[in-house]
Parts: C-alpha cells; sequence; structure tokens
C-alpha cells in the first residue's frame, strides 16, 4: 500500500511539473502576439531584440521552432502587454492609440539590410533614436518626430482646430512625456 501512494504522489508531481512546463514561457521569452505584415496574427512566445537588432524571436505556444522577425515583417506586437507598432522597420512603443498615438521610439533600423532574393537593400529606418517621442496620424500615415525645439509647430499642426489638446502641449514644461495627455485630449474630442 505504502509503493502505492508513493508511486501515485511521484505520478501527480510529474504530472504537475510537465504541465507547468508547458504553460511557462521559455527562459527570456514573454507571452505575446505578433501581426504580421499579411494581417494574419501569431500567438506564443517572445523573446524582445527590438532595442539591439529591430527584431523579434518567436517560438509558438507549442513549443515548435524559434522563428526571428524583424519590424519590416510586422505590422505591430504586444509582448507581456506591452504594445508596439513597426513603422519602415523600426518599433514604437504605443504610449496612447487613436487618429493620433503618441510613440515612443524602441529601435533603430537604420543601415539594417533586407534582402531581396540574393541581393541587400538597407533601409534608413525612421528618424530619431531609440527613446524619442514620436506623434503619428493614423489616417495620413506620417510620423512625426517632437523635440523641445520643434514641440510648438508639432503639436500646432498634429492638434490643428483643437485648441484644449493645444493649451495641454503648451503647459508641459519640457517633460514630452507629457505630451500623451494632450494627445488623449485630442483623441476625445475628435471623436
Amino acid at each position: 500500500m505504502k509503493k502505492v501512494k508513493i508511486l501515485l504522489v511521484v505520478a501527480l508531481s510529474l504530472y504537475f511539473t510537465l504541465t507547468q512546463a508547458q504553460t511557462d514561457a521559455p527562459k527570456g521569452y514573454k507571452k505575446g502576439t505578433l501581426t504580421l505584415i499579411d494581417n494574419s496574427s501569431v500567438s506564443g512566445n517572445i523573446k524582445s531584440n527590438i532595442r539591439n537588432s529591430a527584431s523579434v524571436s518567436f517560438i509558438n505556444e507549442e513549443g515548435g521552432k524559434k522563428k526571428e522577425y524583424d519590424g519590416a515583417d510586422l505590422i505591430s506586437a504586444v509582448i507581456d502587454g506591452t504594445n508596439f507598432i513597426c513603422i519602415k522597420g523600426d518599433f514604437f512603443r504605443v504610449i496612447s492609440k487613436g487618429d493620433l498615438s503618441f510613440l515612443q521610439k524602441a529601435s533603430d533600423a537604420s543601415n539594417k539590410p533586407t534582402y531581396n532574393g540574393n541581393e541587400a537593400v538597407f533601409s534608413s529606418g525612421t528618424e530619431g533614436k531609440p527613446d524619442d517621442y514620436f506623434i503619428y496620424d493614423q489616417r495620413t500615415k506620417e510620423l512625426k518626430k517632437v523635440s523641445k525645439k520643434n514641440l510648438d509647430e508639432v503639436t500646432a499642426s498634429a492638434f490643428a482646430g483643437n485648441t484644449a489638446a493645444i493649451n495641454k502641449a503648451k503647459a508641459i514644461n519640457g517633460d514630452l512625456s507629457q505630451l500623451k495627455e494632450a494627445v488623449d485630449i485630442y483623441n476625445q474630442h475628435d471623436n
């Protein structure tokens, strides 16, 4: 009887260990979803190489073969609850989303080769460097870098006709991260 109980405990322990291993992401990976350039989505485990190489490593939920995706291969990514959109091969963290999105650049795809058959094509990526802020107009697909020097010009253009958003942008006192509130005001009043 004791042997049966021990065998049962060992079997249950092994079962729970294997079940847990199947639901946990591999080391260095986080759960997420990628939206591919053809508008299809894949969910699984994602390792971010965004900062270093403007790419991610993906393993499907069944633990299949690892696949690399560059920013040019993707429309967007959600990694451990953080949203990114991809523009011209670069990843941008989405801070606020609507007709206007407030983004922070997360990668630098400039001079990164992509291949058209055997021929290497070098992308210029987008302007700016990682951590710079941008306003992206979803309707026109226009991406505008925001800096302390061009803040008034960019916000007057992006928020044209929305006095509340323009006034909020003027009140951020140089802290560009606070521009999120002005973008939110614009998106609420624009609907």
